[in-house]
């Protein structure tokens, strides 16, 4: 494991004027994920956004990492910008890194939001992390974008074809396939469970109606195990439940941070 991700390797992106809201996308795609589902909120806030290692604007690192090394280049990044505190959100992979940043960060933190997101893979999810790893390098990930598209959303929002599908479906097929793979391997080494009832943070954990079995009740588990934390379901949505609901994510995120 690199010790700490180099955060002079993050491009970070600002807009908007208000109270700072760090945004953190999932596993695959980029900092324009939130060009979709946060639209309108630069109004009220200053929405930060960036590339995970790997991802987009962002280079691979020289070896592996895992979820604390994205944390502690979340802090640094931050640290960078001269932002001392900032409301976080993160979907999937980024609701990991927020977990952590909360737990081991709080003074760093007004408000948590942990999108379609979980503590620690099951078992089987661990196991499926490995083998989606050695697919996306032998195959590239373009290779698996079908299959995962049918996990992000549900099966009227992809026959629709609006531009959210579009993106996920371009920005998925032009994914480094070693960076998707490192971040699989970072997602099955997780385990945060230990740190979610130290989370003090004020917090809103979001998932999909129709999201699938392990995620709901990860969602149920993190709001009945950070104290005081709420919980909320989009629908009809999957596994990206923002972007298939997004004026309801940004209705609730309004509520949430006023």
């Amino acid at each position: 494991m690199t010790s700490l991700l180099d955060p002079a390797a993050i491009t970070l992106h600002r807009r908007g004027s208000g109270p700072a809201l760090v945004l953190l996308h999932c596993l695959g795609v980029d900092h324009h994920l939130w060009d979709i589902a946060a639209a309108g909120l630069e109004g009220q806030l200053t929405l930060l956004s960036y590339d995970f290692p790997g991802h987009h604007e962002t280079p691979l690192p020289r070896g592996g990492y895992g979820i604390e090394d994205l944390s502690a280049q979340l802090g640094a990044v931050l640290t960078r910008a001269g932002i001392d505190r900032a409301h976080i959100a993160g979907i999937s992979l980024g609701g990991l890194v927020a977990q952590h940043f909360a737990a081991t960060a709080p003074e760093r933190v007004n408000r948590l939001l942990l999108l379609d997101t979980t503590p620690r893979y099951t078992d089987e999810a661990r196991r499926m992390w490995v083998e989606r790893a050695a697919a996306a390098r032998q195959q590239g990930v373009a290779a698996l974008v079908d299959n995962l598209l049918k996990i992000w959303f549900t099966d009227a929002f992809i026959a629709a074809d609006p531009p959210a599908v579009r993106y996920v479906r371009d920005t998925l097929s032009r994914c480094s396939g070693e960076g998707y793979a490192r971040a699989c391997e970072a997602l099955g080494a997780a385990d945060l469970r230990s740190l979610a009832p130290t989370i003090k943070t004020p917090t809103l954990v979001l998932c999909g109606d129709q999201e699938m079995p392990p995620f709901q009740e990860a969602a149920r588990w993190l709001a009945a195990t950070i104290p005081g934390a709420r919980h909320r379901l989009l629908g009809p949505a999957r596994h990206c439940s923002i972007l298939e609901q997004p004026e309801e994510f940004r209705r609730l995120v309004r509520e949430f941070l006023a």
